[in-house]
């Protein structure tokens, strides 16, 4: 293939000019086209991409004719509704997003050099470690760094382990999902999670002595996605005592629509030993939750702290991470 010999114009939304810096490689890729080949990725659609560039769908069209014609490989396919990349696209944008990883860590280094501030950290924890780890940690390095800026997403490990790789976050703790590849990344277990079973004040099953699991069976519960570790954990007790899992159950991954349901019903809800540590703390939920006081234990996949393979973290970042670390010993 041959390389376009004119370069569109500012008047088709996307020009690439000589010398404009954007040139990374002397194939001729630039920034514009490691952004390009991400947003495919991330939507499946040129329109879509054409519009997190900012660009019209017909110049973003001959962005990718241009990578195309550079790399001499066809980049994606075309499908009745939207696009898929080929495998020289998946690599292309694989390494896209840690070309745009670096330079956005370039530009905020810089800018918190300017402002004077300590940084910033993006992480990522399952429930559990959020409240007994990142919160501590959190913590302890605002009050020696002040400045230091801090984003922290709670959510499922399947949700942050994906976030993880679209270098959305700097690391996690969590758990590697079973349907991504695991040498995608550096792990270190760091910590086991235990789990029990949370109800409304008054409830049927407090009344009583210790709850066997056949017990339980009768009464609505609130589970997360099919895929966590605490709903196969929960699961497995069933199973492995040949009791009927429950039939009537609302999955979310929401701790606080899980905590409404539970204090509004007679739902029941497995939830982290920390996260009902907090709830029954008397200046928290301590009037409304309950603990189940049962004959078996609920155990989780241990959780592990992690990043990406060969990405490096910012000094902010490595600072907060390697201080988890100490902590977990």
């Amino acid at each position: 293939m041959a390389r376009p010999a004119n370069p569109t114009t500012a008047s088709d939304g996307y020009r690439e000019a000589p010398g404009d810096g954007e040139t990374l490689l002397r194939s001729g890729l630039s920034l514009r086209h490691m952004r390009m080949i991400v947003a495919l990725d991330d939507h499946g659609r040129v329109s879509a991409a054409a519009q997190v560039l900012n660009i019209s769908q017909p110049a973003a069209s001959r962005m990718i004719a241009e990578m195309e014609a550079v790399l001499e490989v066809r980049l994606c396919e075309r499908l009745p509704r939207g696009i898929t990349l080929t495998p020289y696209g998946k690599a292309l944008a694989r390494r896209a997003r840690s070309i745009l990883l670096e330079m956005r860590e370039v530009d905020r280094e810089i800018s918190e050099l300017k402002a004077g501030k300590g940084g910033s950290v993006f992480l990522g924890a399952v429930t559990a470690p959020a409240i007994e780890l990142a919160v501590p940690a959190i913590r302890e390095i605002r009050r020696i760094y002040p400045r230091i800026e801090i984003t922290m997403q709670v959510e499922t490990s399947n949700v942050l382990a994906r976030e993880l790789i679209a270098t959305r976050h700097d690391f996690i703790i969590a758990r590697i999902p079973d349907d991504l590849n695991p040498r995608l990344f550096e792990s270190r277990v760091i910590g086991v999670e235990k789990a029990c079973l949370i109800v409304r004040r008054g409830h049927p099953l407090t009344r009583g002595s210790v709850v066997r699991l056949e017990d339980t069976a009768a009464y609505d519960w609130v589970f997360q996605s099919g895929g966590s570790p605490l709903r196969q954990a929960m699961e497995s007790n069933f199973l492995n005592r040949n009791i009927a899992l429950p039939d009537r159950i609302l999955n979310t991954s929401s701790l606080l629509l899980t905590l409404v349901m539970v204090a509004q019903s007679d739902a029941i809800a497995p939830v982290s030993v920390q996260v009902a540590k907090f709830i029954q703390n008397p200046d928290g939920l301590a009037g409304a939750i309950d603990v189940v006081q049962t004959e078996f234990d609920i155990e989780v996949r241990p959780y592990s702290l992690i990043t990406v393979r060969n990405r490096a973290l910012s000094p902010a970042a490595k600072m907060l991470h390697d201080f988890i670390l100490r902590e977990v010993g």
